[in-house]
Formats: structure tokens, sequence, C-alpha cells
């Protein structure tokens, strides 16, 4: 059993929002920006585990990551961005023991920012690395990464009944135990309807003008503390590498109309004689 933390969030989706795409199957991800839009994702090879897409994303825009549960069951999600814990800010691998947050069956949740205390987080924006916060403990080995590992709730047998022997069948007030779990690994609140949770590692050391994540302004955010044991192997993993445009242009990953250039006849295109070129005297 392992302390985690719980969100508290109610979404909210204004007139005129933008759509954009959502990767993960266990459980959704999606990125919305403070404008209403959605980034749109390009995928690349992945497999039915890990699922990888790229994003482009906009300097100084403020974003949120709104994740969906799909399951039947509780689920941990641990969540990193630029390769940092979102929750502790510490270096992320993505593993089971690390600090995350918890979604309940089919919930939704959104996550806005670097976790300062129990009720405030320093909101998300898009910037450049240099201003990263993970530039700020010289990390820069997962700069530009979104990542979420799924971490499903440890399903606890029922415990069997003694029967006796000599009745043939059980009477009716012979009843199964409904559960294994013992009153001291019961939660100590009730779940709310709305949570959320994620973190992570990548390796990339290319040095150029690449996108981050920064440590941006404090807004309320409420969350409290319960125990939650989670599975050791992660469900499903999602990682979502965001750039400027000019660099998904590069990449070839978004196609891109370079401007046309102005095209010149030297026997077509109206001019004038000008001045012979000044020649020096020997």
């Amino acid at each position: 059993m392992r302390t985690v933390i719980m969100l508290l969030v109610l979404i909210g989706f204004a007139a005129g929002v933008c759509w954009g795409d959502s990767v993960g199957d266990a459980v959704n991800l999606r990125i919305k920006t403070d404008n209403g839009c959605e980034l749109n994702f390009y995928p690349v090879a992945g497999d039915s585990v890990t699922h990888k897409v790229y994003a482009e994303a906009t300097k100084g825009d403020e974003y949120g990551i709104l994740v969906h549960n799909r399951q039947n069951r509780r689920v941990g999600v641990v969540l990193a961005v630029d390769g940092r814990n979102i929750i502790s800010g510490k270096k992320s691998w993505l593993k089971y023991d690390e600090r995350m947050y918890i979604l309940g069956p089919y919930q939704t949740a959104e996550f806005k920012g670097w976790r300062a205390s129990n009720s405030l987080v320093n909101r998300f924006y898009f910037t450049s690395s240099d201003d990263s916060y993970s530039a700020a403990f010289n990390d820069v080995s997962a700069m530009g990464v979104i990542a979420m590992a799924v971490y499903p709730e440890v399903r606890h047998c029922d415990v069997p009944v003694a029967i006796n022997k000599e009745i043939q069948r059980p009477t009716p007030s012979v009843q199964r135990s409904t559960s294994s779990v013992q009153p001291d690994r019961m939660l100590k609140m009730q779940v709310p309807k709305q949570m959320s949770a994620i973190p992570m590692e990548m390796d990339y050391q290319r040095k150029e003008e690449s996108a981050g994540t920064g440590y941006g302004r404090e807004v309320f955010s409420p969350t409290y503390t319960i125990k939650f044991e989670s599975e050791k192997t992660a469900l499903e993993k999602v990682y979502i590498k965001y750039e400027w445009r000019d660099s998904l242009c590069r990449k070839g990953i978004i196609a891109c109309k370079m401007p046309r250039r102005k095209s010149y006849n030297r026997m077509w295109n109206d001019g004038y004689a000008p001045p012979p070129p000044s020649r020096t005297e020997g």
C-alpha cells in the first residue's frame, strides 16, 4: 500500500472549443490550452502498450493535461512533463512507486501545473527549453515530452467460504465475503467523482531551440491523500513529443507550404538599363 495524491478537478468546457485528438486506449490523454483549443496529435510507430505521438506547441500558451479513465476500475496515473514528475518535481522514470494521481472508473480530470502544495499548483506553459522547469535542474534528458504511465489498482480475491461438508447445498444464511481487504487497508475517505493523475524519462540530448514547459503562475487546486495499492506493471504508456511548428515542418511530421520563390526571367521581365559598373583605372 502506498500513499498517493488525489486531485479534485471539475471539468468545464466552454462553447466553441477547438477539438483535437486523444491518445491512449485504457486511459485517454488530451492536451488543452487556455484558449479552449486541444492539440492535434501525429502518431509515430508504437505498440499496443506504448503510444507515441508528436504535437504542435505554441510558445506562451498555458495548458492542461486532460485524462479520462475508460476502465471500470480505479487506476493510478504517473505523469511527467519534460522528464519530471508533476507532483514531486523529481526526475521520473514512470515507475509504479512514484507519486501519482488516482482516477475513479470512467472518470475525467485535468492537470494544469506543477504541484506546489496540497492546494496550489504552478501552471504549465510552453516556453523555450532554457526557460523550462527541467532546465532549472540541469535536466534536458526528456525535454519536450509529456508522458503518462497507467497502473490499475490491485484486485484482491474473494475469501472462500468454509462450507460444512455434511450439508449438500448452501443455505440462504451462508454468504460469501465480498472482500479480502482488511479495515486498516481501506480508504480513509470516499473517492470523489472528479479527480486525476501523472510522471517519466526519455533520451533527448539535442542542443537546439526546442520546446519546454515552464513553472508558471500559481493557482488554486485542492488535493487530499488516500491509500492506493497499484499493480507493478504499467497497463499502458503514452509519450507526447511537443515541438514548435518550424521543427515539425523540418522533420516532415506536418506538411508545411514553403513560401513561393518569385521567379525571374531575364528575357521576359521589364526593366531599365542601369549605369555600367565603374571601372578601376589602372
